[in-house]
């Protein structure tokens, strides 16, 4: 190993007083929570830089954001300048070209930085000795993904291991406050730094001036991109501000129960007076207002197809247009449509809009069940070309915006009748894409969304009014549909 040149760094002149603590900081966990301009990513690239050139033995230092190709325009280029600006360059080994291979090493001690992206896994698998992790946008990753790195920094080393995240803030109820910033119960061998554009000394006055004029022109974008408060940024479908005070409002509330229900099965048949609810927490059903005597209501769900695993179903006290209940889950699609008959029974005859684009097979099992309370949608018949009915919603390029649309419009309006903070996450994560189309960021769900959209276009086959009288008068409407079942499918 060739000797380690002695290096001398006026840490003071180039970097930000609140950041010169944490050169010494050896916690485990070094989490760096920032709005824009912050300089936290330029300070983990140059802890990072600082320890290789002050270190006897090497270092494997693994470089992660959730996406490979975004690594070389961020945390590379970062490293690359705190080494040219450290007058460090003639020491590393830095590949040249914009299709090199991302990597750098320092001669003197043969340090490593590894880069890789959670969606490369291969690479990841033969990535072994790490002494210390930069994770770069933490909030773009998963909980188990954390994990999963996490684990992966282990071993004897010469010198201490520290994982960095740097990140922007997110939505209150992302992973990362409840691992990191929960006040009741602080995460152990762990140092936390907030800050904003405020601690930057580096700014120059035009950028300020920048940051500063979103205070009159958009507020919110102000307070979490400039300031770092927990909300999201981008270009998001539904009013974000919006979703975010109604989360804040939420965090500490829980769903009234937890659960799913249960029955006898009998002749192919589910025995109406044998269900029964099972309280289960963490269960695949949330009750957030339990069922009102002679209220409507009414069922939207989303079936799993394609670019989807889940199964929702959406319940909507259609006098209030609270959401009442939420049923999401992996099912197969026989126990989907039977957890559906079951809470759609249980919220007086739920009047049940179910998604048949990739499969009818719900909606007709619900019929065989005996479950006639179903949206009806008007289609043409493929040989009479005349109009005819069919049980169910087809969500298409005509009825998709529509839907998407009125649910906007509802959570900028009422977002009080919203009671899911699963609901409520994915519409921070449902954006318009590069073509204009609204749709769930990549890696993430909108099935929540889409079933409650779904429940909320239904809505006008159902009254609007409290009665006694629902019973009968259900009664009646299902004989009748039971002569008409035959011609209600596709």
């Amino acid at each position: 190993m060739a000797k380690n040149p002695e290096i001398h760094f006026d840490l003071e002149a180039i970097t930000n007083d609140v950041y010169l603590p944490l050169y010494e900081n050896n916690s485990r966990y070094l989490v760096l929570k920032g709005g824009g301009s912050s300089g936290k990513s330029v300070f983990a690239a140059e802890k990072l830089i600082f320890r290789t050139a002050r270190s006897r033995y090497p270092h494997r230092w693994l470089i992660i954001r959730k996406v490979a190709k975004t690594l070389r325009e961020s945390v590379f280029t970062e490293l690359k300048r705190t080494v040219d600006d450290w007058n460090l360059t003639k020491l590393f080994k830095i590949p040249k070209g914009a299709a090199s291979e991302l990597y750098l090493g320092y001669a003197p001690n043969k340090t490593e930085f590894i880069f890789a992206g959670l969606d490369d896994v291969e690479k990841l698998k033969s990535i072994t000795g790490i002494t210390g992790i930069w994770i770069e946008e933490a909030s773009e990753l998963a909980a188990e993904e954390f994990r999963q790195l996490d684990i992966r920094m282990r071993g004897k080393t010469k010198y201490y291991k520290q994982m960095i995240l740097t990140f922007n803030p997110i939505y209150i109820t992302h992973w990362l406050k409840g691992e990191f910033f929960n006040p009741g119960k602080p995460k152990k061998n762990c140092t936390v730094l907030e800050t904003t554009y405020k601690d930057n000394r580096f700014l120059d006055k035009q950028a300020i001036e920048v940051l500063e004029g979103f205070k009159e022109t958009d507020p919110y974008y102000y307070m979490v991109y400039c300031l770092g408060q927990w909300g999201v940024t981008g270009k998001t479908i539904f009013d974000a501000q919006k979703v975010t005070e109604r989360l804040m409002y939420l965090q500490d509330r829980k769903p009234l129960k937890e659960g799913f229900f249960i029955y006898e099965y009998v002749h192919e048949r589910i025995v109406d007076s044998s269900i029964k609810w099972i309280d289960e927490p963490g269960g695949y059903i949330r009750i957030y207002e339990d069922v009102k005597t002679g209220f409507p209501y009414v069922l939207g769900g989303d079936t799993a197809g394609e670019g989807s695993d889940y199964f929702t179903g959406h319940v909507i006290n259609n006098v209030t247009g609270i959401q009442a209940a939420v049923l999401r889950h992996q099912f197969d699609e026989d126990l989907y449509a039977k957890q559906v008959y079951c809470l759609g029974k249980y919220y007086n005859n739920a009047m049940a809009g179910i998604e048949t684009n990739f499969s009818t097979y719900p909606v007709k099992e619900l019929s065989r069940l005996g479950y006639y309370r179903q949206f009806v949608r008007e289609v043409e018949d493929k040989i009479t070309n005349k109009p005819k009915k069919s049980y169910g919603f087809q969500t298409n390029k005509l009825t998709r915006p529509v839907i998407i649309s009125s649910l906007v419009q509802i959570v900028r309006e009422n977002p009080e009748v919203i009671n899911d903070t699963e609901t409520l996450e994915e519409m921070l994560t449902f954006v318009r894409n590069e073509s204009g189309k609204a749709e769930a960021a990549d890696g993430k769900h909108d099935d929540n969304i889409m079933g409650l959209a779904i429940a909320h276009y239904i809505r006008d086959q159902q009254s609007y009014e409290i009665t006694d009288q629902a019973t009968e008068e259900e009664d009646d409407e299902d004989e009748e549909d039971r002569h008409n079942e035959d011609s209600y499918f596709n």
